[in-house]
């Protein structure tokens, strides 16, 4: 199975980006992979076949920190 992680780059916005995500889908706060070091060390892992609902959140929401999308 696929997944995504939303990576950023204050912990406060990952937070808040996993609640609002998990109103729509499955949603998991994660330790960011050493491989993206550019964040507050936390990221939010969801599956691929949610995307949609990521990038409806993201569209919406400003969130200052986000630094993207990745797919693992």
């Amino acid at each position: 199975m696929q997944y995504y992680i939303a990576v950023f780059r204050a912990r406060s916005e990952t937070i808040t980006f996993a609640g609002l995500l998990r109103s729509y889908c499955p949603a998991q706060v994660i330790n960011t992979p050493r491989t993206i070091n550019v964040s507050c060390g936390i990221s939010v892992k969801f599956s691929a076949s949610n995307i949609q609902f990521a990038k409806e959140i993201l569209s919406r929401r400003r969130f200052d920190t986000f630094v993207g999308l990745f797919q693992i």
